[in-house]
Parts: C-alpha cells; sequence; structure tokens
C-alpha cells in the first residue's frame, strides 16, 4: 500500500473512532439521565408505593383462600388508593375468572396478576405524552387549574426546564383575578430566569396574553406560557374569558395553543378527578400536570385520571425543588409505583 493510501486510511480510522467514542458518550449520558428520572419516579412514589404493598401484603396474609370477601376486601384497598370505581371493578371481574379458569385457590396466587393487569388497563391506549410544539413558529402553552393546586409553580418549574434545554421561553400572567397572582408568577419568572409580561390586578387577561404573544414573537421567543384564573365559582365567567384567550392565540397563532394543560393536586384525590371533569367541560383540555405526587400515599390516581376522563397525564411533580416536574413516563410510574430494584430484575416490592 502506498504511504498516501496508507495516510488516508490512518485519517478515516481515526474519525471513526472519535465518532464511535462521541456516541459511546451521548449513550453513556443518556443512561446516567435515565436512571436519575427512575430514581426520581421511586423516591416520588415511595409514599403510594409503601402505602398500596403493605395494604395488599395485608391483605393477603390475612385469607386463607380466595372467596367474595376477599375480593371485596380488595376492592376497597383499591378504591382507597384512588383507582377508579371502574377500573376496580374492571379487574375483580377478571381475578374472578381467571381464578376459576385456572383452579387457584390462594390469594397470594392473584398477587401478579393484579399488578399485571393494573399495568395492562393503564396502558391500553394511552396516548402521547410528549408536549405537543411548533417546529415553525412559537409555541404556547395554555394553564388552567384551580387556585392552589400548583399552577404557578407547574408553569415556573416547566419554564426552568425548557431553558436548561436551551429554548427561550416567556411568561404571560393572565390569572389577573386572584389577588398576588401577578407577583407570584413574576417570582417564578426571576427564579426561573425568563421574560414575563403582566399588568395589573383586574385587567383584561385576553389583553394580557395577546400582548405577550407580541412580545414573544418580536423577542424570538421559542415557548410561552400563558396561566389564566382558576375560579370554578363562576363557571359561565370562566368558560367566556378561556374562549376568549383561545380565540386570541389562535388568531395570533392559527395551530395554538399547542396544549391545555390541566394542573391537578394528586393530594385532593377524588376531589381533583370532579375538578378535572369540570375545566374539561369549559376548555378543550389536552394533557394532565400531576402535582405533588411525592405528597400522597394514592398513586392509584394516574390510573383514575386516564380511565375517566380520558386525557394523558403529561407532567408530575415529584417533589418541592425547581428540577422536580418531569415529563410523565408510564413505564417509569409502574415501575416506581410497584417496584425497588432496577428495572431488569423488576423485582415486585410486594413479595
Amino acid at each position: 500500500m502506498s504511504s498516501f493510501l496508507e495516510r488516508l486510511k490512518n485519517k478515516f480510522s481515526k474519525k471513526e473512532e472519535l465518532v464511535q467514542e462521541l456516541m459511546s458518550l451521548e449513550e453513556y449520558e443518556q443512561n446516567v439521565e435515565s436512571q436519575l428520572i427512575t430514581e426520581k419516579f421511586k423516591k416520588g412514589l415511595k409514599k403510594s408505593r409503601d402505602n398500596f404493598s403493605n395494604a395488599l401484603n395485608n391483605l393477603i396474609s390475612s385469607y386463607r383462600e380466595i372467596n367474595e370477601d376477599f375480593f371485596d376486601d380488595l376492592e376497597e384497598l383499591l378504591i382507597q388508593s384512588d383507582v377508579s370505581y371502574s377500573t376496580v371493578l374492571e379487574l375483580v371481574d377478571y381475578l374472578k375468572v381467571e381464578s376459576q379458569k385456572k383452579n387457584l385457590k390462594e390469594p397470594s396466587e392473584l398477587r401478579d396478576m393484579i399488578i399485571e393487569k393494573l399495568v395492562e388497563i393503564y396502558m391500553d391506549g394511552t396516548s402521547k405524552v410528549e408536549l405537543n410544539t411548533n417546529e415553525s413558529g412559537l409555541t404556547v402553552y395554555l394553564f388552567v387549574g384551580v387556585n392552589g393546586v400548583g399552577k404557578t409553580t407547574s408553569i415556573g418549574k416547566l419554564a426552568h426546564n425548557l431553558k436548561k434545554s436551551g429554548k427561550k421561553v416567556m411568561m404571560a400572567a393572565g390569572d389577573t383575578f386572584r389577588a398576588g397572582a401577578i407577583d407570584q408568577l413574576d417570582v417564578w419568572a426571576r427564579r426561573s430566569g425568563v421574560d414575563i409580561i403582566k399588568s395589573h390586578e383586574g385587567a383584561d387577561a385576553a389583553s394580557v396574553v395577546f400582548d405577550a404573544i407580541q412580545s414573544a414573537k418580536a423577542k424570538g421567543a421559542d415557548v410561552l406560557l400563558c396561566d389564566t384564573a382558576g375560579r370554578l365559582q363562576n363557571k359561565e365567567h370562566l368558560m367566556k374569558e378561556l374562549e376568549k384567550i383561545v380565540r386570541i392565540i389562535k388568531r395570533e397563532i392559527p395551530d395554538g395553543p399547542h396544549e391545555v394543560l390541566l394542573t391537578i393536586d394528586a393530594t385532593t384525590g377524588q376531589n381533583g378527578i370532579l375538578q378535572a371533569k369540570t375545566f374539561k367541560e369549559v376548555s378543550d383540555v389536552t394533557g394532565v400536570i400531576l402535582t405533588k405526587l411525592d405528597g400522597t400515599a394514592k398513586g392509584g390516581i394516574v390510573i383514575a385520571i386516564k380511565k375517566e376522563l380520558d386525557i394523558p397525564v403529561k407532567l408530575v411533580g415529584l417533589g418541592e425543588n425547581i428540577d422536580d416536574l418531569e415529563v410523565f413516563d408510564p413505564e417509569q410510574y409502574i415501575y416506581g409505583l410497584f417496584y425497588k430494584e432496577n428495572s431488569e430484575q423488576k423485582e415486585n416490592i410486594v413479595e
């Protein structure tokens, strides 16, 4: 081989080695990030996991045989964990049929079947959970939800996450009804390091959103996060205000808003489901942000939201830190709720 060809071969060989090295580094970083998210879900769901596993263990150990009383108590346990009533009935009916078909006698033989069926029920027809984005211009997210559920905090955390990923983010203080809402969002804007468009208390919310869209376009922002009022005591007024805001957004950004995100406090249980049903009536909700999931012992609310409302959970709050808002991953959720070791072992915690 000539010296020229030898040099050429060495040159491309080194480039190939560098490419392989960079690919390996990227894969390593992705694995580390995935493990960190897994740990967040495990930690955030600890209360729910411990509550469910302990209750299930106690139930199974208190019965020597599978009978109607066992199924009645299992129904009660699941309902207390905020699993929806329709899901509980579907699960128990399935267990009754399968236990007879397989001639199972001991409750412990149903343990894995219970978990597998809950996973199947949740995953059945699960739609896309990633946030929709506008690839050719400004992405607009509209946030709805009652006061006190963590809506403003979620906007701030999402702003931080998006900015960290390289996006230019702005906020619109569209909750002009509640005293202090504008100041609270302003604090989060400063904390996450993004611009905010605001007016005074009592101002027209749609006008604030309009001004924010114009400013976001002028400044070349990638994402605009729009807060709204959460007063359910006057549903008709809320509906008209949301309709006006959406109309303004669509006029300025024809395919917006790209998400209408409903914030629900996981610790409120079935009351959160009722709130969600009401907001679904007054706005075209596309996804749910479930906050304070780390503070509830009833993680079954995720299954209830999916079953009762058919709205995907898109973001979950797993702690109080600014980095503790995560994109919802159904597999990580199921893993975090039912398993304690790594995902390859999938060691069931209710053994």
